[in-house]
Order: C-alpha cells, then sequence, then structure tokens
C-alpha cells in the first residue's frame, strides 16, 4: 500500500505545530501544493445528489459528491474533477485523465459498474421474471472474471503512468438491498440477493485489481449497511421512474454520510 501524500503532510502539519515559525511556514507551503484529481462514474460524480454543476453537462457532477465535499473540507491548492455519470473504463482513458501530472498527489476513482453492465442487469431485474434476472447477473459475473480486470489494469496502469508518485484510492459499490427489510413490493428476495451478490463479486474484483497495483481499496459496504434500500433509512434511490437515471444511485445523505467518511479515512 503507498503512503498518503495528505496523511504525511498533515501528520507534518501537527508535529509543526509547536516548531518555529519558519518551520510551521514551511510545512504550511507544502499543504499548500496539495493537488487532488477526481475520476470515475456516476458513483464519483453525485449522480442521485442533486444541485448538478450545469456546466458538467451529462457528466451530472455535483458539488454534493464526496470528491468535492472533501475537497471543500481540505482545501488541496488544486482540485480537479472529471468523473463522469456512465463512464466506463474507456471513457476514463479517453477523457478524464488530462489532469494528471507528477504532481498529482491523491487520485479518487470508481469504476467498472458500468462496464460490467450495471444498468441493464436492474432492468433486467426489475422488468422480468426471477430466473432471467439471476441469469443476467450470473452473465455480468462472467464478464467480471474474464474481461474486466484487463479493462482496470489499462486504467490504473495509465494512472500510474501520468502520476507515479500519488496516492491512489479505489472505492467500491454499496449493496443495494437489505433483505428481509421494509419493503413489500418490487424485486423478490431472491432478486435482492443475487443483485446483492453480483455487488460484492463485483467489488472483489475491484480490489484485487487495486491491490495488485500498490494503490489503496475503500469499500463502502459497511458505512452503507442499515441505509440500503428496504432499511427504512436509505442511503440509495430505488427506482425512480420520473428520474430512471438516478435509480440505485447514493442520495447526497449517501454521498456525506457513506462515501465521504470512507474516502477521507482512506485518503
Amino acid at each position: 500500500m503507498r503512503l498518503s501524500r495528505f496523511a504525511a503532510l498533515t501528520s507534518s502539519l501537527l508535529l509543526a505545530a509547536g516548531a518555529a515559525l519558519f518551520g510551521a511556514a514551511q510545512a504550511a507551503a507544502a499543504q499548500a501544493d496539495f493537488g487532488y484529481v477526481a475520476l470515475g462514474d456516476s458513483y464519483s460524480s453525485g449522480v442521485g445528489a442533486g444541485n448538478y454543476d450545469g456546466g458538467s453537462g451529462n457528466c451530472k457532477r455535483t458539488s454534493r459528491a464526496y470528491p468535492a465535499l472533501w475537497a471543500a473540507a481540505h482545501s488541496p491548492q488544486t482540485f480537479s474533477f472529471t468523473a463522469c455519470s456512465g463512464a466506463r473504463t474507456g471513457d476514463v482513458l479517453a477523457n478524464q485523465l488530462a489532469p494528471l501530472n507528477s504532481g498529482t498527489d491523491l487520485v479518487s476513482i470508481t469504476i467498472g459498474g458500468n462496464d460490467a453492465g450495471f444498468s441493464d442487469v436492474m432492468t433486467t431485474c426489475v422488468l422480468q421474471s426471477e430466473s432471467t434476472c439471476v441469469s443476467r447477473v450470473n452473465q455480468a459475473k462472467t464478464y467480471v472474471d474474464s474481461t474486466l480486470p484487463g479493462r482496470l489494469d489499462q486504467v490504473y496502469n495509465a494512472i500510474d503512468s501520468r502520476s507515479p508518485g500519488a496516492h491512489v484510492v479505489v472505492l467500491g459499490y454499496p449493496r443495494f438491498y437489505k433483505l428481509n427489510g421494509t419493503c413489500t413490493a418490487g424485486l423478490t428476495e431472491g432478486e435482492r440477493a443475487a443483485i446483492n451478490g453480483a455487488a460484492d463479486y463485483l467489488n472483489a474484483a475491484i480490489a484485487k485489481r487495486a491491490a495488485d497495483h500498490g494503490f489503496t481499496y475503500a469499500s463502502v459496504a459497511g458505512a452503507f449497511t442499515g441505509h440500503e434500500i428496504c432499511s427504512g433509512s436509505a442511503w440509495l434511490h430505488s427506482v425512480n421512474w420520473l428520474n430512471i437515471g438516478e435509480s440505485y444511485h447514493p442520495t447526497a445523505a449517501g454521498q456525506s454520510g457513506g462515501y465521504l467518511p470512507v474516502f477521507t479515512n482512506a485518503a
């Protein structure tokens, strides 16, 4: 695991509190040079949290997303937010990496869910039978085994090549359903269990590739426990036919209460 430059710099600032004024000023200057780049898909851009930046267009970036919340709290000298709704690994490679350079200290990313067909899996499970849902989940798992690792390697290699000294935090996805919870309609328990299992399967693959590249993997499953759909206190949108794009994405509370503390601890 790579040492977080932010963590190291923060520790330096604390130690410098009792140092001479010149030494403290030097530490403050080092902190001011800190650069953060936020990459990824809709879970990083903040789809579902609302208050979207009109300038981000269909990427739907928002100040309520965990990268923007972290930057607001820690004031890095540079903050580049290129995460985009709907992004796959190829989109990250083609459209999001420009801000990365040798001076980048911290990188965050969520990626892989769209490559694995997350949207189609959920549509299939909502509209079709339980057996068809489970079959589509298994198809997604096959993709995760056969193709996704190579796609993730391409992204992680590109990040490492552009910013070899950066601390890279790869965040996972939440489980979507509390089983035997408050929901009385909609998907069957078998479908919900299959979807949760698919999320765990995807996360395990992402964690393995992140570890093999020396990156930090940060699981959000624990943070969202008790706040899944059907929990009675959900931090995730269920199906919203009036705004289908926000379905199965974190709410503003899911970004601030789920993703943000997990990322903060890993950064």
